[in-house]
């Protein structure tokens, strides 16, 4: 790289710190993944994940937009299913770098633990509403994705409300455009109290926190990949310490835009 162009990579790196750290600021995510870890229970327990989500968006007449999201996850050490979430939504893109979205999400949990006569199976039910905002650099790509979610979650009584936010940079090699490393990080936030005095809820508070470090692979204007390393902290709030479950997942993830 010549001079001029690691000037310019150093002020736009130095632009999306500034970004990222305002809105992390303004949205409350104020926990970081290093706090949280530094509150380790007795409970807390690690697991090997492999997760597969294949992701569809569809460009729709008068900027609407279609998406469809098809994410299974397998735990204890890849051996058994864990989740499968079925996620469709609609977007309106409002401007060139900003879309808002209304979607609905089927969550089924397998293989939980349990106490007859329940189930080890549960499902949950959820809608949501997301702000995506999208910004270009000359030097790398930067997303910002804030998601509210109302949550009906079996043998829980009641709405859960979960906000989301995640910061996501993508920065391609130099001399391998079509290959980009990506890193991002997803706060969840509570905002209430549901069914914890039995076990079956969320409580208000920090629920998780989502890092990923990985690289992503074009292989045309339809269809990307990305493969890397996502570390997911688990906060039971019935528990004591803030990381109950730290799972150490490998993320395939397939991107196709039509």
């Amino acid at each position: 790289m010549e001079r001029a162009e690691i000037v310019r990579w150093a002020r736009e790196m130095g632009r999306l710190i500034a970004i990222s750290t305002l809105v992390w600021s303004l949205t409350g995510g104020g926990v970081t993944p290093v706090q949280a870890y530094t509150e380790l229970g007795p409970n807390t327990r690690s697991d090997f994940r492999l997760w597969t989500p294949v992701y569809l968006t569809v460009s729709l007449p008068s900027k609407f937009i279609a998406y469809m999201e098809v994410n299974p996850r397998i735990a204890d050490d890849v051996t058994n299913i864990d989740q499968l979430l079925l996620r469709p939504a609609i977007g309106y893109q409002l401007t060139e770098n900003l879309s808002l979205w209304q979607g609905y999400a089927w969550v089924g949990n397998f293989n939980q633990p349990h106490t007859p006569p329940q189930s080890s199976f549960f499902e949950e039910n959820r809608i949501y509403q997301q702000v995506n905002y999208k910004h270009k650099f000359s030097s790398f790509k930067f997303l910002s994705r804030t998601r509210l979610e109302e949550r009906w979650i079996e043998h829980a009584d009641g709405t859960a409300v979960r906000f989301r936010q995640m910061l996501r940079a993508d920065i391609p090699f130099p001399q391998a455009p079509d290959w980009a490393l990506v890193a991002y990080d997803e706060v969840f936030i509570n905002l209430n109290t549901v069914g914890v005095p039995t076990g079956k809820g969320p409580g208000a508070g920090l629920d998780q926190n989502r890092f990923f470090l990985g690289i992503n692979k074009t292989f045309s204007q339809y269809f990307n990949v990305d493969m890397g390393y996502q570390n997911q902290m688990l906060n039971s709030r019935n528990l004591p310490g803030n990381a109950n479950l730290i799972n150490h997942i490998f993320l395939l993830q397939f991107f196709i835009n039509l």
